[in-house]
């Protein structure tokens, strides 16, 4: 009797363990972001003087707000940067390699080392910046920022210039 009934104290344990193993297991808190990071703005650029058809060194100042951000902790963020460049309006969508940091509600940043392209379509500049997440929050992964910004028109590059254009703004990190 004593072989039986350390025979179904084996059995049991043995069924139990084997029920511990199909049970699904979550994921702590602690075990970092998720997959994905979603985010929305607008950007607001400063061109200083103002872009004409002919290039010339411009300074320019962006400005990006994500007011709605899904995938974590993570809510909205925002950039900023400044950086002189030789353009006019009729090559703003020369490709740029730049690093952008971006700061998250939560505190942290990242930042991005990214290769941009811009292309004009529909009265629109499109530029698209892409690279990995070099430092800080999501290190390792990859980001993609598309900024919509409105064409500059002929009469203002050959009159004032174009000082200031704001669109939209999404960034994807995965």
């Amino acid at each position: 009797m004593a072989a039986r009934g350390t025979s179904a104290r084996a059995l049991v344990t043995v069924a139990v363990a084997a029920l511990g193993a199909l049970t699904p297991v979550t994921r702590p808190a602690w075990a970092g972001p998720p997959a994905l990071l979603q985010c929305q703005g607008t950007e607001t650029t400063a061109y200083r003087p103002g872009l004409a058809f002919q290039p010339r060194h411009i300074e320019i100042t962006t400005s990006g707000r994500f007011t709605s951000c899904v995938g974590g902790a993570v809510t909205s963020g925002s950039y900023g940067e400044r950086f002189t460049i030789f353009v006019g309006c009729n090559d703003l969508l020369d490709g740029f390699h730049r690093a952008r940091t971006f700061r998250w509600n939560t505190g942290d940043t990242s930042v991005i080392d990214g290769t941009g392209r811009s292309t004009a379509t529909a009265g629109q500049v499109v530029t698209t910046i892409t690279g990995p997440i070099t430092a800080g929050r999501l290190r390792g992964r990859t980001a993609i920022e598309v900024i919509t910004l409105p064409q500059p028109s002929a009469l203002r590059c050959l009159t004032t210039g174009l000082t200031n254009a704001t669109g939209a703004t999404t960034l994807t990190i995965a």
